[in-house]
């Protein structure tokens, strides 16, 4: 009797752009998981090409055959069925992801630098390709935070998102909380031990942040909002004195990125507030909890409520596991013929200036300490409308020429009101030195 012949198993060819730390794990994933993945996706994923600036470098540590490893990436990606991006940067990443998806390849990315600066043209090509435009490492690394904001809370009216979205920063500041260290010396450590790069500039000047928190925003407010429209303010300035000033009201200091949902009068959505920027936030939050290089969200909807996403940021290992995810999800869909939600931007709410963003500030002041000062600090507040919510006062030394510290703490107002005040302050006869200022979040 002859044995019957079993139909071959279908298969999805895969491309893989980059292959540095990122890259190299998700290369190593596909070969070391390939039977489980093919069990998940229902064929197997074959790598037929991994696209690197120098195809001949000997890469011990990833387990692939050598001949995969190319440098002609155009002619990759016109040939696969799913490309993986994990070169970063605009370009040349931005023309291959258009090219693949010109060509029928459903695309998974991790560049948040592309899709914060011009990700409305992908989402732009891909529904005009029919296919999938993946990101979930983009965001967060292994935290899953941008399918849930895609899918599961869709149908619930998100208000507002904060997240500590990048590992470097959130390590220098942990570290300044819990040792007192100065900014320069914790970023030494930082880069010591690899969590910050040579040139730390894009972490701790808020670039990287600013990215993800235009991504966070386009997809909890169902608007277009790019890198360029999210207010950056690094944490260079960020001195051992704050962290002591935060420490003293029970806060710590984050760089936080802020994504809010403004109302009118009326209670209609009127715009979009994205900003990043270090922040006072209390200890009782919850992302005051999140030490080391950890990254978190938190996420404030109407039906869900409050809801708090943690993890692993960055890594090869947690990012390729995202990266994975997608892989998985959008091979899938190309099997049943189908594919996962595009852009949603219908709201098309305005981007407001900082201005507008509503916040509270911490403002120390050197002042004299006699009658009248306190009056004349507090009429400055109220030229500006903006309410004070506790005051404290320090008395520095004896006698006559004693002065004094003064700490006030805001109740929330329009940034520009704030900023104005911190401005009329230091004009004031009789405040010596605005010492230092710093918003307050998480309230």
């Amino acid at each position: 009797m002859a044995v019957p012949v079993r139909p071959a198993e279908p298969a999805l060819k895969v491309a893989l752009l980059g292959c540095g730390v990122v890259g190299s794990a998700v290369a190593t994933m596909l070969v070391t998981n390939a039977d489980d993945l093919a069990a998940r996706v229902g064929a197997r994923l074959d790598l037929i090409g991994i696209a690197v600036r120098r195809p001949e470098r000997a890469r011990p540590d990833v387990p692939v055959d050598p001949s995969l490893f190319t440098a002609d990436a155009d002619t990759l990606v016109r040939s696969a069925d799913v490309v993986i991006e994990v070169i970063g940067g605009i370009d040349p990443a931005r023309g291959l992801i258009l090219t693949a998806m010109k060509h029928g390849a459903s695309v998974v990315t991790a560049n948040k630098a592309l899709l914060g600066e011009d990700g409305p043209t992908l989402y732009a090509a891909a529904a005009d390709a029919g296919v999938d435009l993946y990101y979930e490492a983009a965001v967060a690394g292994a935290i899953p935070i941008v399918r849930p904001m895609r899918e599961s809370l869709v149908g619930d009216d998100v208000q507002r998102v904060l997240g500590i979205v990048n590992g470097t920063t959130n390590f220098v500041l942990d570290k300044m909380d819990s040792s007192g260290a100065g900014f320069a010396e914790t970023v030494e450590q930082a880069q010591a031990l690899g969590y910050a790069e040579a040139d730390p500039t894009a972490d701790v000047e808020g670039f990287d942040a600013a990215a993800k928190a235009a991504i966070l925003a386009s997809l909890a407010f169902h608007t277009r909002v790019s890198s360029a429209q999210v207010h950056r303010e690094g944490i260079t300035e960020v001195t051992a004195a704050d962290v002591q000033a935060a420490r003293e009201m029970d806060a710590v200091v984050k760089l936080l990125a802020i994504c809010e949902l403004l109302r009118d009068e009326s209670g209609v959505p009127s715009g979009v507030s994205v900003r990043v920027h270090p922040a006072m936030i209390k200890r009782s939050h919850p992302l005051a909890s999140v030490h080391d290089a950890y990254n978190a969200v938190f996420v404030e909807a109407r039906a869900a409520g409050e809801l708090m996403f943690y993890g692993r940021g960055a890594g090869g290992d947690p990012t390729s596991s995202a990266v994975l995810g997608d892989v998985v999800a959008v091979a899938r869909h190309r099997l049943a013929g189908g594919h996962g939600p595009v852009e949603s931007a219908y709201a098309d709410l305005p981007v407001v200036a900082m201005g507008e963003a509503m916040t509270r500030y911490h403002i120390s002041l050197a002042v004299a300490d006699r009658p009248g000062v306190l009056a004349s600090v507090a009429s400055v507040f109220a030229d500006h409308g903006v309410s004070i919510e506790t005051v404290r006062q320090r008395v520095l030394g004896d006698g006559e020429s004693s002065r004094a510290e003064l700490v006030v703490v805001t109740h929330r107002a329009p940034d520009a009101s704030l900023s104005a005040t911190v401005a009329a302050l230091t004009g004031l006869d009789t405040v010596d030195k605005v010492v230092s200022w710093m918003r307050v979040e998480g309230a």
